[in-house]
């Protein structure tokens, strides 16, 4: 397979996940980096001849891609997975939702103007963008639904700013290939709270993923401590970075958004986890004051089951997911 993929902000956590993948399918891969400097770690960490890099050092910037696509006539597929994921901000705005906005419609607009060959085009998205409302037991939030809430919502403050950042950039997507109707066919991948191990230790030491800090804020947590109430849907790494390769190999993908999860998590099943399988952890962790059920009963429903069939993956279980983590944090001895 001679294919070439880009991919946009491929140091990420999920990004490069999705590079391994398609390299172990025999892909040709070019990703984009903020520096040289991490795009040369890639590849000594890689170690493949296939994947090569560019420079984008903002992806805000109007024709940001212009330059990679020209010079790389022979990519067909284009993976946008750059998209900021803080929660700490001083401007909602400036911070979080114009970077998300803006960062998606430069990429697609590239795509338009200087990829004509390029048939497929998957945005990474998120669950954030899907929710009807989490809080509410009776309402199905699926791929059909969209968070409500409003830019002057939005600049609250920067948790509520990134869900609704996820919203604002997943429309901008739909309502640019609606007006723009380009040559490429659009997909976008939804996964909800994702945990699992970094593709590569080195990644593990330092701070990691937002969602990937609660699995280790826990394993700091001493005896006195209060175990946090913490719940949410989940998927594990490795199947968010499988779904991606579907949503642009499938036909059955083309137009769809594809919501990822597999049930819910809560603090009491992670620590009921650890606790099971690190003896080190059984004593030190406090035990939670609520179930796992008391912690997720008062949420509402998440129906993935389209997205289920288009996909066909056997995901990887929450026991699996947090069990990989943890044994990576203590294998680098990040806790």
């Amino acid at each position: 397979m001679s294919q070439t993929v880009f991919i946009s902000g491929a140091s990420g956590y999920i990004a490069q996940h999705i590079t391994a993948k398609l390299l172990a399918k025999g892909y040709k891969v070019i990703g984009s980096v903020r520096s040289a400097k991490k795009g040369d770690e890639l590849k000594s960490l890689f170690k493949n001849e296939n994947l090569s890099y560019v420079v984008v050092p903002d992806i805000q910037a109007d024709g940001a891609f212009d330059e990679a696509l020209k010079q790389h006539p022979e990519i067909s597929v284009f993976l946008h997975t750059a998209s900021p994921f803080v929660f700490q901000v001083e401007d909602v705005e400036k911070e979080l939702l114009l970077p998300a906005v803006t960062g998606t419609k430069v990429a697609l607009t590239s795509v338009l103007n200087h990829g004509p060959q390029i048939k497929r085009v998957v945005v990474t998205s998120s669950y954030a963008a899907m929710f009807a409302n989490e809080d509410i037991p009776d309402v199905v939030s699926d791929e059909t639904t969209w968070t409500e809430l409003t830019w002057e919502q939005a600049k609250q403050n920067g948790l509520v700013g990134y869900l609704a950042s996820k919203a604002f950039a997943e429309k901008a997507a739909w309502d640019f290939v609606e007006k723009e109707k380009p040559n490429f066919k659009l997909s976008t991948v939804n996964p909800t709270y994702v945990f699992g191990p970094q593709l590569f230790d080195e990644y593990a030491t330092g701070p990691v993923s937002t969602s990937v800090e609660l699995i280790k804020a826990v394993l700091k947590l001493q005896p006195t401590d209060e175990v946090p109430s913490v719940q949410g849907p989940f998927i594990d790494v490795r199947d968010v970075a499988d779904a991606h390769l579907v949503a642009f190999e499938s036909d059955a993908a083309i137009g769809q958004r594809i919501l990822l999860q597999d049930g819910r998590f809560s603090n009491s099943k992670v620590v009921e986890i650890i606790k099971a399988n690190f003896p080190e952890f059984k004593d030190k962790i406090p035990a939670p004051k609520t179930t796992h059920e008391e912690e997720i009963k008062s949420h509402c429903k998440l129906d993935s089951s389209k997205s289920d069939k288009i996909l066909g993956i056997k995901f990887i279980s929450i026991e699996q997911s947090i069990k990989d983590t943890v044994a990576q944090f203590i294998k680098v001895k990040a806790v």
